[in-house]
């Protein structure tokens, strides 16, 4: 049956009464009441011109790396390149070269887990370029470029989401060797400051891999790349032994490569000395790869 009135618009059908002129909906056989929106409200929303305001660029990257830490809460073997990998790193490379190298394992580690650590967490980065990749091939970055956001908020997030696997590689491998023998003169504060400087180096060094994931055609593609870069710049240091054991030729690659200034610093920082110019070294590289690398990165993410 149904009733209308120049005021109010009543139906009733199973049960159901409505009611449009006060905005509030009672079902009876639920007993449920909600509010409903008012016509004048709704087309107060249709027809007004203001906009809800635009999230900041620290909120979108902010959004973005939570993104990345949920890809990790449904998928835990990610966290396998930052937990079992940086413990197999410490204890085979210790025991192996230790003996050999320091005459024991306690005075070779004191030297080996500072550069160890920077190996480790350089090589991780390349998973980035890889997760760019991925997701491009799903198609999710097409969904990315049509929200009204901060353009290089999908990148920076993919970034600060790994930032967080850098910190837990970090305390793995500071863990596992604080229990074989490792003693930093630095103490908590010398430690805090070489993971830092670690992670700002790992942040800047992770664009050259969005600029591989955006520029490559496959994953497999992007991680074989950046082997080829990865292995000679952390091999090709002074993480494992003291540069002036090596030939002429290979010194002046080594002793300025950006790995190396960044394996001295932290090696220093957690020995509780102060290097100036390693720190310089390593922070200048920062900047040079975000500047360089940043740019391409955003211009191929734009033009993708």
């Amino acid at each position: 049956m149904s009733t209308g009135t120049t005021s109010t618009d009543t139906t009733d059908t199973t049960g159901t009464t409505g009611t449009t002129g006060t905005g509030t909906t009672d079902i009876a056989a639920t007993g449920t009441e909600f509010a409903a929106p008012r016509v004048d409200e709704l087309a107060a929303l249709l027809v007004g011109k203001s906009r809800p305001p635009r999230p900041s660029a620290l909120s979108a990257s902010l959004t973005f790396g939570w993104r990345a830490m949920l890809k990790i809460k449904h998928v835990p073997e990610q966290l396998f390149d930052v937990t079992a990998f940086p413990i197999m790193m410490v204890l085979m490379y210790t025991y192996l070269f230790g003996g050999a190298l320091a005459g024991s394992v306690t005075e070779y580690i004191q030297f080996l887990l500072p550069g160890i650590l920077v190996m480790s967490v350089v090589m991780i980065t390349m998973y980035t370029g890889i997760s760019v990749n991925t997701d491009i091939e799903k198609g999710v970055f097409d969904r990315f470029r049509t929200l009204p956001i901060w353009r290089p908020a999908p990148m920076v997030g993919y970034l600060l989401g790994d930032v967080v696997r850098y910190v837990i590689a970090s305390a793995v491998m500071l863990s596992v060797g604080l229990l074989i023998g490792y003693r930093p003169d630095g103490g908590i504060v010398g430690v805090l400051l070489g993971v830092a400087l670690l992670l700002v180096f790992s942040f800047a060094f992770s664009w050259i891999w969005t600029m591989f994931g955006l520029l490559l055609r496959s994953e497999k593609s992007v991680m074989g790349v950046s082997m080829m870069v990865i292995f000679p710049l952390t091999f090709l240091s002074n993480v494992f032994v003291d540069p002036k054991t090596m030939p002429g030729w290979l010194q002046a690659f080594v002793n300025n490569s950006p790995v190396t200034h960044l394996a001295t610093a932290v090696r220093e920082l957690m020995a509780g000395n102060w290097p100036a110019a390693d720190i310089a070294w390593s922070l200048g590289w920062s900047a040079v790869f975000v500047a360089v690398f940043g740019a391409v990165t955003m211009r191929l993410y734009n033009r993708k």
